[in-house]
């Protein structure tokens, strides 16, 4: 942890006045924040200082943020939001491919970087808002779902599928936490986009798509037929009671 008991956050991004403008904002908001302006050393840095949330942007000097994000995913169960300049969709798959938890395009507004690191923060301990939420049928303890051979817990941040424990990213483990908590309804990409993301579904965001997908696999879900989280046409996802 940076500065005592703040949450801690390294921004990588050689860009010096964004990077300390990034530093300067989220400093004003109780977060601590140090800076890295070059991708050879953020490898490093990540494994020593085990901050709480990386900000990594995708263009980097010595190694770029795909890169680095796929090294590190292994051994750091961090945040990580990723910066894209292109805007091109590509980075965007890729990134939540090699394990980012979301992604934000450039230019980033200090406001906007504020919200969504703090919709991260929020879902990152225990899912956040999304025990709150009434459901058709609520587990006596909301902190843990169980599904078949499927066991999801929201104590631990774990999920295990006929007794193994599955390898989920923090925003894999919440979208599987947010179905399973509410089985039986089909939830809307809306819905999704503000209860994990904090922000309105624009009707041309993957995010949530690409996290199925994703989630389907280490389920072993059949994407052509699944089982278990089905696509409702014009609708949104239903993750089934009885899968």
């Amino acid at each position: 942890m940076t500065d005592g008991t703040l949450p801690s956050i390294l921004v990588v991004e050689d860009d010096r006045e964004l990077a300390l403008l990034m530093q300067g904002y989220l400093r004003k908001h109780g977060y601590g924040v140090s800076v890295e302006y070059d991708g050879s050393n953020a490898v490093r840095r990540i494994a020593q200082e085990m901050p709480d949330m990386v900000i990594l942007d995708i263009m980097l000097p010595g190694k770029d943020g795909l890169s680095i994000c796929r090294e590190v995913r292994p051994a750091y169960n961090g945040l990580i939001l990723m910066l894209t300049a292109r805007g091109e969709e590509i980075d965007e798959i890729v990134g939540l491919e090699v394990g980012a938890d979301d992604y934000l395009a450039k230019p980033v507004s200090p406001r906007r970087l504020l919200a969504r690191v703090k919709s991260l923060q929020r879902r990152s301990g225990s899912c956040g808002e999304t025990e709150t939420l009434s459901e058709p049928h609520s587990p006596s303890d909301k902190k843990f779902i169980r599904v078949g051979q499927l066991k999801v817990d929201s104590s631990n941040h774990k999920a295990y599928l006929k007794n193994e424990a599955l390898e989920l990213t923090s925003g894999e483990f919440d979208l599987l936490w947010y179905l399973a908590h509410n089985r039986g309804r089909t939830v809307s990409r809306e819905e999704l986009s503000q209860a994990l993301r904090g922000i309105p579904y624009d009707g041309l965001d993957r995010n949530i798509d690409l996290r199925v997908t994703r989630l389907r696999k280490k389920l072993a879900d059949d994407g052509k037929h699944p089982k278990i989280i089905k696509s409702i046409r014009g609708a949104g996802y239903l993750f089934v009671e009885e899968p």
